[in-house]
């Protein structure tokens, strides 16, 4: 690994931190986990109620990396279509053209995501895992990078369609956003009741931002941390070896094996923030959660008795032996 290299990368990727940090009061585990998506080039789930900057996040970040974005606001009255594009004929040159929808940009925002029709939702389907849409029997590619920020508010429940077990498995990690504290918003307050401008300026090209996944990706990740990964997400899994009581009692299916990508590529990510050339426990710790928490379903029992996802990976961390 040429640690020079990644120095030069790491030290762009910081200032990206800090461009989001001036519009983007606290909030730093989302920051993080955004980043983690950023880095890995996948998909991520935002979850939490209105006016906590889920949105002004993802605005921010495209504008901050120089990207390309797109935004669909989802409605039950959106079509397929209206995201992935259409042919459209045009008489001047007497045939039909591609018309390319908000799907073609480098990062796409589809803010509320589960207020559309599961047809719409299934039209990001292959989008998400292929990186490519398929109109009128022509593939269209999609240029990389290419990543998805989804949010939706889990309070507001009417008018709105639950994502499918696949579409919610598509997604590398889930970022589950926290009401602010005092300090954060009093300083949200301060700086959103004045006319002064809160942009921020491009810090990073596509080129830097496809050379700083590269780089991740060439992080090796020990075979003791693979086997310890492998064990946490088997442990999620009723039956299973290792599965401590809470998941036989509460859980009806466990994570995918995407949560074990998803602990590795996140540990990945968190060791390159750090600045850090290997993967320690800690990575594969403070990953687990937006790894895995939309990748356990509870059961009946589980949801009467108000057991979440998030209180079964808490017993999970504690009852899998670390290396």
């Amino acid at each position: 690994m040429d640690h020079e290299a990644v120095a030069t990368v790491q030290e762009s990727v910081a200032s990206l931190r800090t461009a989001i940090a001036h519009v983007i009061v606290g909030q730093e585990h989302l920051i993080e986990v955004a980043l983690w998506g950023v880095l890995c080039g996948g998909h991520v789930l935002i979850e939490g109620v209105p006016g906590l900057g889920k949105t002004l996040l993802v605005r921010t970040m495209s504008a901050a990396l120089g990207l390309h974005h797109g935004r669909v606001q989802c409605t039950p009255d959106l079509m397929p279509a209206d995201i992935v594009g259409t042919n459209v004929f045009l008489p001047e040159e007497g045939a039909f053209r591609f018309l390319p929808g908000p799907l073609f940009a480098h990062v796409l925002l589809a803010d509320e995501v589960n207020r559309a029709t599961p047809k719409t939702q299934a039209a990001l389907l292959e989008a998400m895992q292929e990186q490519q849409v398929t109109v009128a029997g022509t593939t269209h590619r999609l240029e990389r990078p290419f990543i998805v920020f989804a949010t939706q508010n889990p309070i507001e429940m009417e008018g709105t369609y639950p994502l499918p077990e696949a579409q919610v498995d598509r997604f590398l990690f889930k970022a589950e956003v926290s009401m602010p504290g005092l300090d954060d918003l009093l300083e949200i307050a301060r700086r959103n009741t004045t006319l002064q401008a809160t942009g921020v300026a491009s810090v990073m090209s596509r080129d830097e931002v496809i050379a700083a996944q590269e780089l991740v990706a060439t992080y090796a990740v020990a075979e003791p941390l693979v086997d310890y990964a492998v064990r946490l997400v088997l442990a999620t899994h009723p039956g299973c070896a290792g599965a401590p009581e809470v998941v036989s009692t509460f859980v009806q299916y466990g994570s995918s094996p995407r949560g074990v990508l998803a602990l590795l590529w996140g540990a990945r990510a968190r060791a390159f923030l750090d600045g850090r050339y290997h993967i320690e426990v800690d990575d594969i710790r403070a990953t687990i959660r937006p790894a895995l928490v939309h990748r356990v379903l509870m059961n009946f029992r589980g949801e009467a008795e108000g057991v979440t996802p998030g209180d079964v990976l808490t017993t999970v961390t504690d009852s899998v032996r670390a290396p």
